[in-house]
């Protein structure tokens, strides 16, 4: 990816980009995106953009295994991390779900990704430490919680399941306090000028919205442009 495709979509949220992927695709219908509410530690910080590091955990039981399997899997998840193509995004499936008790992403564990070079975090899992995460690096998560519990990386590298949407290892993934949606490969090149055509449709109608005046004729008037220029 291009630093400026980069530094457009870190500008324009998760919904524009997804209809943004519907003006490439030429109908409305595109679905490869979060369903529900998420959360997000740092609303204002605006879109995460990168290529997926995936990982599953668990924190409800503690692990069955010997440590030092557990010990040498955590550090097999940490070099995953630290290695790849760049931008990139954490993206880990807590297997406990609805029931996920154990906050992988907080103080420590926020900072040592952020200085692998990831660009933040996304989770159906827990956050805590909320004031204390490092800048410019958001967590987009299901829930907010206390405890680690007795977290532990159960896979590396494989397909997750984030409140609904399918990701896997290497997909680029673009986040925000809205959700997150995957690009579908070989869409990337498309996106700046299918971007660029859908703000200034979308002007057709704000502009007029906000005009003075403004009544019922005027945004007839404005929504036949915009339907116009939406063909």
């Amino acid at each position: 990816m291009d630093a400026a495709l980069l530094k457009l979509l870190q500008a324009v949220d998760t919904p524009t980009v997804c209809n943004a992927i519907e003006v490439v695709e030429g109908k409305r219908g595109f679905d490869r995106f979060t369903r529900g509410t998420m959360l997000c530690s740092a609303p204002a910080a605006g879109a995460i953009v990168g290529y997926a590091r995936t990982a599953r955990i668990a924190a409800l039981a503690p692990p069955s295994e010997p440590a030092d399997v557990i010990r040498a899997r955590r550090m097999a998840y940490y070099a995953h991390m630290a290695t790849g193509p760049r931008p990139a995004i954490a993206v880990v499936e807590d297997m406990d779900g609805p029931n996920a008790i154990g906050a992988y992403w907080g103080e420590i564990n926020t900072t040592v990704h952020k200085g692998f070079g990831l660009s933040g975090a996304l989770t159906n899992g827990v956050m805590r430490d909320l004031g204390d995460l490092p800048d410019g690096f958001p967590v987009i998560a299901g829930s907010i919680g206390p405890s680690h519990g007795f977290v532990h990386v159960r896979e590396i590298a494989t397909t997750v399941n984030i409140f609904g949407l399918s990701i896997a290892d290497g997909d680029l993934v673009h986040a925000d306090r809205h959700g997150a949606l995957v690009i579908p490969a070989g869409y990337a090149a498309a996106l700046a000028g299918a971007i660029a055509k859908l703000l200034d449709t979308e002007m057709i109608v704000l502009s007029a919205a906000q005009a003075k005046g403004f009544d019922f004729k005027s945004f007839e008037a404005a929504w036949a442009a915009f339907e116009a220029a939406r063909t």
